[in-house]
């Protein structure tokens, strides 16, 4: 699909890579965006920057937020599920679950929910796409985010399964796998980090060009051109971070 003429909607689009989707979206001549954020009062120098712009209250996590979403957004052909949160726990030295079911109901089950609600209006319009903001994490763990890899891991499981089961209704499903990012969450990880710009602009360059599978940015291509040649060293020296106790 052409990304120019669309209607967007980008979930965490507070701050960030969503923030910068909406701007990169803006500049590449979309018809519309929908930006949703738990918090819509935190969209206010988004919704000015251009009468396009439409603030939406929207919990991933919130089956009647969800369903309120998709009864406004109507029009949109292209939905991406961005919305994430990190923990930054191991699997065993957390105090308890409460991170880690967080992070899976955000970053797994929002997914999930989004692309279920959203899928039949994806089709309604002629099909479109779904891109799945994942992370390099989501093929190795890094053990001082145990937690946080297996949410990312699981959303790449839904994201091949959407995949497979859109396709006969002429949806395409983008997965992103950028390594470190200069944002907030991004804090917890060492530098160089990819900016927010360089992950969006490949990210939209392969809705685009119908890749179904992104490393944006030479950080990212670099780790994944690592994987595919040693997968069992590249998770070696991620197992060298382990989880401060």
């Amino acid at each position: 699909m052409n990304v120019k003429g669309s209607v967007a909607l980008v979930t965490g689009a507070n701050r960030g890579i969503g923030a910068e989707f909406v701007r990169e979206l803006l500049r590449r001549g979309v018809k519309k965006v929908y930006a949703a954020a738990r918090d819509a009062d935190e969209l206010g120098a988004l919704v000015e920057l251009d009468s396009r712009v439409i603030a939406v209250t929207l919990d991933v996590t919130n089956e009647a937020q969800v369903h309120a979403a998709a009864g406004r957004a109507r029009d949109i052909t292209l939905l991406i599920n961005n919305a994430g949160v990190a923990g930054w726990q191991g699997a065993l030295s957390a105090p308890d679950l409460s991170v880690a079911r967080n992070e899976m109901e955000v970053n797994y089950f929002g997914v999930l929910s989004l692309s279920r609600t959203f899928a039949p209006i994806l089709a309604q319009n002629g099909g479109g796409t779904i891109v799945n903001m994942l992370s390099m994490l989501a093929l190795v763990t890094l053990p001082a985010a145990g937690t946080y890899s297996a949410s990312k891991a699981a959303a790449l499981a839904l994201t091949r399964s959407l995949r497979a089961e859109l396709k006969q209704r002429g949806t395409l499903v983008v997965g992103s796998f950028p390594v470190q990012v200069e944002t907030a969450m991004g804090q917890a990880l060492p530098k160089p980090r990819l900016s927010p710009q360089e992950v969006v602009a490949e990210t939209l360059d392969a809705v685009d060009r119908g890749i179904e599978e992104v490393f944006p940015g030479a950080l990212s291509r670099d780790v994944a051109k690592a994987f595919s040649t040693d997968p069992k060293a590249v998770q070696a020296k991620l197992s060298e971070s382990l989880p401060v106790v």
